[in-house]
């Protein structure tokens, strides 16, 4: 579940990428793990696709998920000096 706040400093794409964070680092969900569609999450959330890419896209950069073109967006192996 991801909350988000229009009231605060921190943008909307930032706010998803620290909460999945959260999640990958508490062990909610594990390496392999699918992450949502971009287009479907943007929906539930009331969000642009372009703000739902950019979350999915800082994430990536970071190693904390893999995206495989045609197949989605998954949890990745933790490297142990990311954490």
């Amino acid at each position: 579940q991801i909350y988000l706040s229009n009231s605060g400093q921190e943008p909307i794409y930032a706010q998803i990428t620290r909460q999945i964070k959260q999640q990958i680092l508490l062990a909610r969900c594990g390496p392999g793990d699918a992450l949502p569609s971009i287009r479907p999450f943007g929906q539930e959330l009331r969000i642009s696709v372009i703000t739902t890419k950019r979350a999915y896209e800082d994430l990536e950069r970071d190693g904390f998920i893999l995206t495989q073109q045609g197949r989605g967006s998954f949890v990745a192996e933790q490297n142990p000096a990311l954490l």
